[in-house]
């Protein structure tokens, strides 16, 4: 399809008027990064992700673009069109819970991966919300919440292969580029050399927000050992700073001991999951993530359950949704985005993405997610799958 006889997105007909869903498309996109990235148990070459384009009988398009699976893309896809699609053909928009419920047997299969079904249901939930703000006239950080337009932004950064000066370098960057700072990686070392790295950022920027993450890198006396070194830093939080093992008392020794608040939640599949890491206060942070598990209405679920624990909110990167999500709600903390060399997605695909100003994105009142993509950019990285 060319940009040029593809659907207008603009807003619909009246809220009051019937709005059924009578086709949902998909795009696969797929590009290649500038270098390797590499974690302390991942290495990445590519950005991936499926545009979810939900069309109803009205004239209205929620488009939206969801989860990062280079090596699933086609999964997605087929679960999107031979499971979701045929269950919510014909189904009112508006009933977004109903829709929802209708979607969610593709996550049931339990002789393949959950999370193809719940990346693949998430791409739907969020372009139906998108098509919802615009039925309405909304932009979705208010109709989620509205607590506030402008939401600060980190960086996911600090990967491995690097020098300390050259990290030093990278968090000066973010902060020109009008970000509030860093997430930093650390877990793939000993606790001494990651302290150094960490303190090779402070030192450039006295002032930048800095969380650590260690991708469950760690045991829990590493951990502890990292939080004592930093101890007077001013880190933000130390994310999935354990092993899986026993990550719930784990996750709980260091938040008691360690004086750093703690932060989990992305590789949870379910509000349920979160639930239990909050019961057993063992996070301060829960930064589940929306793409990668259902969606909006999955993410909004969670933040409810986190509120009454008196838990922040965060979302594992996904800045195009993530955004709207965390300023909607009173104890939302921060949006995280990658480097334009990391995510190609945010910084090229969005085309109208608002400039960074003293560290926060401000919102626009563009009904829906309010994002206008490049359709050029999507036909050069279109994947063949």
């Amino acid at each position: 399809m060319s940009a040029t006889n593809r659907e207008a997105t603009t807003p619909g007909l009246p809220a009051a008027e019937p709005q059924v869903i009578v086709r949902i498309e998909t795009i696969p996109v797929i590009a290649p990064l500038a270098r390797v990235y590499q974690g302390s148990f991942y290495r990445m070459t590519h950005r991936a992700t499926v545009i979810t384009r939900v069309h109803t009988a009205g004239g209205v398009v929620g488009e939206a673009y969801a989860g990062d699976e280079d090596k699933s893309l086609a999964d997605i896809v087929r679960i999107v069109q031979d499971e979701i699609a045929p269950a919510l053909i014909g189904q009112d928009l508006m009933a977004v819970e109903r829709c929802w419920q209708l979607g969610v047997p593709a996550t049931y299969d339990i002789l393949r991966d959950r999370r193809l079904g719940l990346v693949a249901l998430a791409g739907v939930d969020t372009a139906i919300w998108d098509a919802v703000g615009k039925v309405v006239g909304q932009p979705l950080w208010r109709l989620w919440g509205g607590y506030r337009r402008e939401v600060e932004m980190i960086a996911i950064g600090g990967y491995y292969g690097r020098s300390l000066a050259e990290y030093a370098d990278e968090v000066l960057e973010y902060r020109q580029m009008g970000l509030a700072g860093i997430k930093f990686k650390v877990g793939g070392v000993t606790p001494a050399e990651d302290a150094a790295r960490v303190l090779a950022v402070r030192e450039a920027s006295p002032d930048a927000v800095i969380a650590i993450d260690a991708n469950q890198g760690y045991s829990v006396p590493d951990a502890l050992e990292l939080c004592r070194r930093l101890d007077g830093v001013g880190i933000r939080w130390f994310e999935e700073p354990v092993g899986w093992q026993n990550d719930r008392r784990s996750l709980r020794d260091v938040r008691m001991r360690g004086g750093i608040p703690v932060c989990a939640g992305q590789s949870e599949l379910s509000p349920s999951g979160c639930r239990d890491l909050m019961e057993s206060a063992a996070i301060d942070i829960c930064n589940f993530d929306a793409s990668w598990s259902g969606g909006p209405t999955a993410w909004r679920r969670t933040a409810a359950i986190a509120l009454s624990y008196d838990v922040a909110m965060g979302h594992h990167e996904e800045p195009q949704v993530a955004s709207h999500l965390i300023a909607s709600q009173p104890h939302g903390t921060y949006a995280e985005c990658f480097h334009p060399d990391r995510d190609p997605f945010w910084w090229s695909l969005v085309a109208n993405r608002p400039d960074l100003v003293d560290g926060s994105l401000t919102l626009s009142d563009a009904p829906g997610l309010g994002w206008q993509l490049d359709w050029d950019y999507v036909d050069a990285h279109r994947a063949d799958v």
